[in-house]
């Protein structure tokens, strides 16, 4: 194979597998900063001629070091160089390279970029078990979760479930248990089987209006209108787990005081505890000793928070803040984000790209780094998706799902706006392709028909969740999108080939029957000369001569 520089347009492995392999392709020097480190390292020596050559042993490459350019095979060289090379692909590079020969299959197959570009796009799996020999590797991990990615833009069905007896504020879906928590206007949680659609437990009544929940396999958190927040622990050796439906002064569930107004938000991680309130505050606690480490003040009411690694997002006003949660120092401030507020928050799993929803129904996208200058955020991507406010946002990889006062759901897909860069770091990260300011980007889907004022939605890998007024819980399920999709294309190739078949019979019949009917002309023809020129003898042979 060889290794274009950035001017080059590389090719699909479709029309890498295709193009012919008899043809000397040199190997120029890449220098651009976004590939490739400034400092000279063992890739630079590596630049050199290379050759196509024997599918079975992998490329070549001219070994510039000694006379006479011999020529040696591309995993004769250092190991450490080889996977240094490999390092520098990103996703889709990686699967053209596994395209070029058996050898270099194995190679990029067993290359652990595969995990890094899993993780930092979906996180660690739950309950990956590295013992398994039935383990799928790394890149199988990857296809199978990027090709169900694209399920959202399949069928998919509805189920509702009912149990509310007021407005849906908050849903929060824990996807490596499959279960549904939601909280409302009715002073419960309720805790759904994602699955099935049942109803598994509700709690008792915590006297307030629920407007945030979140939880993970160890701790379930609700909080609302009386600036508590009400913690359950997961029953011990069972995780995911709780009892809710226990009294309130039972061990297994706690309270945490400390806000003096309404908690409108809630994250975690697996050492903190975020709670965002109308007291224009954001609050850090320690899970483990369950004390408020730091407090992040703010100007306005806090609308959202997203925390990612040492950081934490979040939305006052019609600002956004981005703070380091070791030390409280605020980190970035984007200015204005929206027309009014700024209700919705989300962020991918780097936490390099932030999401925002405001009051003017639209959705912008920031590019957010360690080291940026204020002035200089603009917004990478802007959509105009809805007509209402924007009260929720989740993300997915590549998805982003939006609910608004509208009544409907918003799919954008932004993988289509991005691509890979290389870090100085060796990590690779998003790069943003930055259109005109005033572009206006169209979502990929739009759900709707379900009334008005939907107030809370939540994404999964084949599912999306909602919840708003009038006090139902809806899942969209994709999660058959992908097979109905295949049998629909099955049923679409046997309906085309039998239509080509019918064609052809057709064909063959009418030019059969045209033979057939040139024939049966001829016949008449020669049939009607033959009877005049019968005609013309017997008046010739009467009269001897023809009358004038």
């Amino acid at each position: 194979m060889a290794f274009a520089s950035p001017e080059i347009e590389r090719p699909s492995p479709e029309k890498f597998v295709d193009s012919p392999l008899d043809e000397d392709i040199p190997l120029t020097r890449v220098k651009s900063q976004e590939r490739f480190s400034s400092k000279s390292s063992p890739l630079e020596s590596a630049c050199v001629p290379l050759k196509r050559g024997d599918s079975k042993s992998g490329t070549t490459i001219a070994d510039g070091s000694g006379s006479g350019g011999k020529l040696r095979s591309f995993t004769d060289l250092p190991t450490n160089l080889v996977y240094e090379i490999l390092q520098r692909l990103d996703a889709k590079e990686l699967g053209v390279v596994s395209c070029v020969s058996t050898l270099l299959n194995s190679l990029a197959s067993d290359h652990h970029g595969w995990k890094d570009f899993y993780c930092e796009r979906w996180g660690v799996p739950f309950g990956l078990n590295a013992q398994s020999s039935n383990q799928k590797s790394w890149k199988e991990l990857f296809v199978d979760r990027e090709f169900r990615s694209k399920s959202f833009m399949g069928r998919f069905c509805i189920d509702v479930l009912h149990g509310h007896t007021e407005a849906v504020r908050c849903v929060f879906l824990l996807q490596t248990a499959k279960l549904i928590f939601t909280g409302g206007y009715d002073t419960a949680v309720h805790v759904w089987d994602m699955e099935e659609g049942l109803s598994i437990g509700v709690s008792r009544s915590l006297g307030c209006t629920i407007r945030a929940i979140t939880a993970d396999s160890e701790l379930l958190i609700a909080a609302g209108t009386d600036a508590f927040l009400q913690c359950w622990r997961a029953i011990e050796g069972h995780p995911h787990l709780f009892d809710i439906a226990a009294s309130l002064n039972h061990n297994s569930n706690f309270r945490l005081w400390g806000h003096e107004g309404p908690v409108t938000c809630l994250a975690l991680d697996s050492t903190r505890i975020y709670s965002g309130s109308w007291d224009t505050s954001v609050r850090i606690w320690d899970r483990a000793h369950l004390k408020c480490l730091r407090t992040l003040r703010h100007g306005d009411w806090v609308w959202s928070i997203a925390p990612r690694g040492s950081t934490v997002a979040s939305t006052s006003g019609r600002d956004v803040y981005v703070w380091d949660t070791d030390n409280g120092y605020l980190t970035t401030i984007i200015h204005n984000a929206h027309v009014g507020n700024v209700y919705a928050l989300a962020r991918n799993h780097s936490g390099d790209l932030l999401f925002t929803g405001g009051e003017d129904g639209a959705i912008r996208m920031y590019m957010v780094c360690d080291h940026c200058d204020d002035d200089d955020i603009k917004p990478a991507a802007t959509w105009i998706p809805h007509t209402g406010s924007v009260h929720s946002l989740s993300f997915e990889f590549p998805w982003v799902v939006s609910s608004s006062s509208d009544g409907r759901i918003a799919l954008i897909d932004v993988q289509k706006l991005l691509k890979w860069r290389q870090s100085c770091s060796s990590r690779q990260r998003y790069k943003v392709k930055h259109s005109a300011p005033e572009a206006v980007e169209p979502p990929q889907r739009m759900l709707h028909g379900f009334g008005c004022n939907l107030f809370s939605v939540a994404i999964g890998s084949d599912r999306i969740i909602c919840g708003g007024e009038e006090g139902v819980v809806r899942i969209w399920n994709f999660s058959q999108a992908l097979e109905i999709a295949k049998k629909v294309e099955a049923l679409r190739s046997i309906r085309l080939e039998n239509r080509m078949r019918r064609r052809k019979a057709q064909t063959e019949m009418s030019g059969n029957g045209a033979r057939a009917d040139q024939c049966s002309v001829s016949a008449k023809k020669n049939q009607l000369n033959a009877e005049r020129i019968g005609v013309w003898h017997s008046k010739r042979g009467l009269t001897g001569k023809l009358k004038p």
